[in-house]
């Protein structure tokens, strides 16, 4: 026996003038939840849309006070009835319009194209009459079905038509045209606005699809018709097919398409499945593009104000707060400081301003305040070399700090990261300078940070750099274990001292240009900071464009270079790593850079 279909199911649209929609609004969500109907109801200052499910004499109590609003006395629903409730809520909702159009002029309520009722097509086609078929639905509904021979729209949504109509053939504008969709409400809109582009003999399918199911069949149709609710298509019975809906790409699927290995119920379809190296190389756009639009604008080049936190260390206890501050930031002059002081920008943690003469303990906390901060613009064109659950590697880009500090605040690697893949925080394993490009590495979580750090810490690390240095060496291969200094000086700057720790690089010359400078390659076997750079000015041959590390020795005075300036020829060209979760060797290189070809 048949199953019985205790569930009504009513679509219908109409355009009429509207007011009071916030107030119609709370009435009908009232009114259908005590009726236990499920589904939508649009409504807009332009009319009224709805796809509605549930009891028959519920359906009809909703119609009923639907009528009752001026303008929607004639409101007639299509009905069909299914065996569950094909909505899981019910909203009601107010929208700009029942149908997103996004055409200034067009107003259904005001003029209509001419209807064309669906016996009158039937009896058009009977004929062979000449008559273009305009499916004016999205490209994933013509899929499922559509009249014999029908001219798609090829649109992947409504406020996409204008642009469809613009490429049809300039003498469609003679010919007689019939336009439809699913239920008639997008041919209110589509069929006048062809009108008003020089289409002279438009008709609109009275109901669309679905009155033509109800009174002529499957008559020059081929398939079925897609519907918005979970039966997803209707045969032209106006029963319920076994047609399924992809839940991640949104297309309608046969039941033969179901039957794919690929389609996989909430993960992909036949039609949206990527093989692993798919999904991954996905990914990584998706990664790099969160990157570009956290960076765009440079967030350290709009104006904000910065609070940088500073504690007290043991060595300052019983210091004034300027003494101690004058201890911990050195490079900045003391009479500045008394200007910032003065400012009341020297705050407490309580957020009150410090006394100059107030005695300090260590372990206290102070806030310095530099209102309307702007940082240094930087190169934020980072690229995803590769990325899975455990691991981030990038190319980075110069100039462009790793971290926090001195001038950077905003404008770094790091808080781009934060940024893009919030609430992911990635840490970094290594440290580039921000005037050196290349390969670095992130972990996920603080999880693999720790099983990777440790072949950093033992030297398991392999890394190659290429440089372009001043001069021609001697040897096509030669090394470097002059120790580097541990503490920093000027800006953070390191040098070549005897009770320094101990450091070796070796080198392998790639080329000789005829430009006096020569293309090498580094590896450092300790990890030193400025490693490469102190030996290969140690061993007479400084790296080109290296403002730190000048050729005459010393420190200068630039640490990151401005966006516009010549480059540090440094390139952290390849770096190899145990993964952590597989422990296999993997080897990541970033692209050579025009100076490093």
């Amino acid at each position: 026996m048949t199953k019985p279909k205790p569930i009504t199911n009513i679509s219908t649209y109409k355009f009429a003038p509207m007011t009071g929609l916030k107030e119609l609004r709370e009435r009908l969500l009232r009114l259908c939840k005590s009726l236990e109907l499920k589904g939508t109801i649009l409504l807009s200052t332009e009319g009224v849309n709805l796809f509605i499910a549930g009891p028959g004499e519920a359906v009809d109590t909703l119609v009923a006070e639907l009528r009752s609003l001026p303008g929607l006395e004639d409101l007639t629903p299509k009905v069909s009835l299914s065996e569950e409730q094909p909505f899981r809520r019910m909203l009601v909702r107010i929208k700009k319009e029942i149908i997103a159009f996004g055409v200034e002029g067009i107003d259904p309520s005001k003029y209509t194209s001419r209807h064309l009722p669906p016996q009158e097509l039937k009896r058009w086609l009977d004929e062979g009459r000449e008559v273009l078929l305009f499916d004016t639905r999205n490209d994933y509904e013509v899929k499922m079905g559509t009249f014999k021979g029908a001219v798609p729209a090829q649109v992947d949504h409504f406020r996409d038509f204008p642009a469809a109509v613009a490429k049809l053939p300039e003498d469609w504008k003679k010919k007689p045209i019939v336009t439809f969709c699913t239920g008639g409400i997008r041919c209110e809109k589509a069929a006048p606005f062809m009108e008003r582009e020089g289409f002279e003999q438009i008709w609109q399918l009275d109901g669309g699809i679905l009155k033509y199911f109800e009174e002529c069949g499957p008559a020059h149709f081929e398939g079925e018709c897609f519907v918005f609710d979970q039966r997803v298509g209707v045969d032209p019975a106006l029963e319920e097919t076994p047609s399924a809906q992809c839940f991640v790409c949104q297309t309608p699927l046969t039941a033969e398409e179901q039957a794919d290995s690929r389609y996989v119920p909430h993960v992909s379809c036949l039609y949206c499945f990527k093989t692993d190296e798919q999904q991954q190389e996905l990914h990584r756009l998706q990664t790099e593009a969160a990157i570009r639009r956290a960076a765009e604008p440079l967030p350290g080049c709009v104006p904000y104000d910065l609070v940088r936190p500073f504690h007290i260390p043991a060595a300052c206890d019983g210091m004034t707060v300027l003494d101690a501050i004058c201890h911990i930031l050195p490079h900045t002059d003391r009479e500045d400081w008394l200007r910032v002081f003065a400012e009341g920008r020297i705050t407490t943690k309580d957020a009150l301003p410090a006394l100059l003469a107030h005695k300090v303990r260590s372990g206290e906390h102070y806030h310095h305040l530099k209102p309307a901060s702007l940082e240094p613009a930087v190169n934020a064109e980072v690229k995803v070399l590769f990325e899975d659950e455990a691991l981030l590697v990038l190319h980075k880009p110069a100039p462009l700090p790793m971290h926090e500090g001195g001038r950077f605040c905003r404008n770094t690697l790091q808080y781009f990261l934060n940024l893009a893949l919030h609430p992911l925080m990635p840490r970094s394993i290594h440290r580039l300078d921000a005037n050196t490009t290349g390969v670095v590495v992130f972990a996920k979580t603080r999880h693999f940070a720790r099983l990777v750090q440790p072949q950093f810490e033992h030297g398991e690390i392999e890394k190659v750099y290429l440089a372009r240095v001043q001069g021609h060496p001697q040897a096509d291969e030669f090394a470097c274990d002059a120790p580097v200094s541990a503490e920093a000086g000027k800006l953070g700057g390191r040098e070549i001292a005897e009770d320094g720790q101990a450091a070796h690089t070796e080198f392998r010359v790639l080329s000789r240009a005829a430009d006096g400078t020569a293309l090498v390659e580094a590896r450092p076997l300790t990890g030193r900071t400025n490693q490469i750079r102190l030996h290969l000015r140690h061993l007479g041959h400084p790296i080109t464009g290296d403002a730190t590390y000048p050729a005459e020795g010393g420190t200068g005075d630039t640490q990151t270079l401005p966006v516009d300036a010549p480059p540090l020829c440094l390139h952290a060209w390849k770096l190899s790593l145990k993964h952590p979760l597989s422990g296999h060797m993997m080897t990541f290189e970033a692209p050579r850079l025009s100076w490093a070809c």
